[in-house]
């Protein structure tokens, strides 16, 4: 399987024949070698998109040097962003389906990518608050987006991940964003061991990736409640 990010992030178009996209699907990856598992990953991932059909924006946030600190300029909802931000708020809010690839590193996303949603999960693109609600009360979600993938690779075994360290990422990425964003359908796949894992082991795990896609996001745009 070819490796993807070798090349600045793009936001990547595909289309099956001249037949209108199914879905418009927005891909983040971060990690910040092109020879990672995750790159692997990406590829496997915007293959199978393509092939269904599927309109895709992709962002490979290392390659793309995005900046993950939060300004306090930028805070407030209604806050002026620069052009390359504001493209990232407007294709998380336009996404049908969002897929997310990323290691465990500590039990949570590497930097880039908590800055990542920090910087673009945020209120009046992601969720809002009540009239009346002063910040402190459950938000309302906003995203149209309908179904969310995460992809994470560990070199913790998957009992001692759960037994030791509860899978932080699980709460991270389904209880903690997509739910109170308003995304109710949620899937995620953990990859381990990476560092033991035979060539093999990696092929079948991308046709593990592949057929999540496609279930998730199959070529018809139909996704259940």
């Amino acid at each position: 399987m070819g490796r993807q990010g070798d090349t600045a992030a793009t936001n990547t178009f595909f289309m099956r024949g001249q037949d209108t996209p199914a879905m418009n699907i927005l891909v983040v990856l971060a990690h910040p070698s092109p020879e990672s598992f995750n790159h692997a990953i990406a590829s496997t991932v915007l293959e199978q998109l393509g092939k269904d059909g599927h309109a895709v924006n992709f962002h490979d946030l290392c390659a793309e040097g995005f900046d993950p600190l939060l300004p306090a300029q930028e805070i407030p909802k209604g806050a002026t962003l620069d052009e390359n931000l504001s493209l990232h708020c407007r294709q998380l809010a336009e996404a049908d389906g969002i897929v997310i690839i990323h290691p465990n590193w500590w039990g949570q996303p590497p930097a880039v990518l908590k800055g990542w949603v920090d910087r673009v999960v945020r209120p009046g693109v992601a969720y809002q608050f009540v009239e009346g609600d002063g910040g402190e009360g459950v938000p309302e979600g906003l995203l149209k987006a309908r179904a969310a993938l995460v992809f994470n690779t560990s070199n913790t075994p998957m009992d001692r991940e759960r037994e030791a360290f509860g899978d932080p990422l699980e709460a991270i990425w389904k209880s903690c964003i997509f739910d109170l964003c308003g995304v109710r359908t949620f899937h995620r796949r953990m990859f381990n061991v990476i560092v033991t894992s035979t060539r093999e082991q990696r092929s079948e795990w991308l046709m593990e990736a592949r057929e999540m896609v496609r279930e998730c996001f199959p070529p018809d745009g139909s996704i259940g409640p």
